[in-house]
């Protein structure tokens, strides 16, 4: 099967290539997917779980994309819950290979299933997007109607979903990032957008909730905008600062199908929108992962049939 597969990680992007790798075999409780859409994040590549198994023993080359959506096409031993021919969607195993390839073997229980008027490329946008989001507001952040959100990065993929759900949920938005995200954050509900590079981010005064994306000098900045009982919530690692009477909290989204199936649904009803980038068919996937532009949007491969 064609697979976009890394080998060195120094290489960054640049070092994918698209090769022939062999067909996986399911584990128990495993489902083969036949792989029409996957999502990709760059920073996929600087994660330790992409270059070694659980063991610490190296397991390169490998094959990136965690957001995937396709069909089953075979079932595991024990597996339950899914059939063969049934559409899916679902963020599967940091430490296993992902879904830039034709099929991937994948554990049931990280799969959802996708309803037949969602399209495969609009699904494999959403599982890190808008589980990050859901898990950092509503789990870590715990948002309550009326508390105002700092969103930062809020025209990326998961800005735009943290400024959706938000929103839907009694939330004010501030967004920020670049001059030119400016109509994007808008557009995707943020009541006000902070030019981080040309107007003061202590303007903002109080805020109940920082989303971070960004981490470093903004992240420090940010936990002084905490009000008392407020909540910082980082997705870059570890908190380098915390608020003085508030809390911090650092984490790495997890599969959970049921916020995902949450996710799905208020896509279906045009209640939530994803924010897509590039879509390139398999064989022009390291060009569109090699942009040459700076991009806000999830780049999506799609794998046509």
């Amino acid at each position: 099967m064609k697979a976009v597969v890394v080998t060195e990680q120094a290489a960054g992007t640049a070092g994918m290539t698209l090769q022939e790798r062999p067909k996986p075999q399911p584990a128990i409780n495993d489902v083969i997917v036949e792989v029409r859409g996957a999502g990709f994040v760059p920073t996929e590549l600087d994660w330790p779980s992409t270059w070694i198994d659980r063991r610490g023993v190296e397991r390169a080359p490998s094959i990136p994309g965690h957001e995937m959506a396709g069909v089953v096409t075979e079932l595991g031993y024990g597996t339950t819950g899914l059939s063969i021919g049934q559409r899916v969607v679902g963020l599967t195993d940091w430490h296993r290979d992902g879904g830039l390839a034709e099929r991937i073997a994948v554990e049931a229980r990280n799969l959802t299933p996708l309803p037949g008027d969602v399209d495969f490329a609009v699904a494999a946008s959403l599982p890190i997007s808008g589980l990050t989001a859901w898990q950092g507001l509503f789990d870590h952040g715990r948002l309550q109607p009326g508390q105002v959100v700092l969103a930062h990065g809020a025209a990326g993929a998961v800005g735009t979903m943290v400024t959706q759900l938000a929103r839907e949920f009694g939330g004010y938005v501030i967004g920020t990032g670049r001059a030119a995200d400016r109509p994007k954050a808008l557009d995707f509900g943020a009541h006000e957008f902070i030019d981080l590079d040309n107007e003061p981010l202590e303007d903002v005064g109080g805020v109940d909730l920082v989303f971070d994306v960004i981490g470093g000098e903004i992240q420090k900045r940010s936990a002084a905008l905490v009000r008392a009982g407020g909540t910082l919530v980082s997705v870059v690692g570890p908190v380098e600062a915390r608020p003085s009477e508030g809390r911090a909290v650092d984490f790495v989204v997890e599969s959970d199908r049921t916020q995902l199936h949450q996710i799905v649904q208020r896509v279906r009803e045009e209640r939530l929108r994803t924010n897509i980038g590039t879509v390139a068919a398999l064989d022009d996937a390291i060009t569109a992962l090699n942009p040459t532009e700076r991009t806000t949007g999830k780049p999506i491969i799609e794998v046509r049939r």
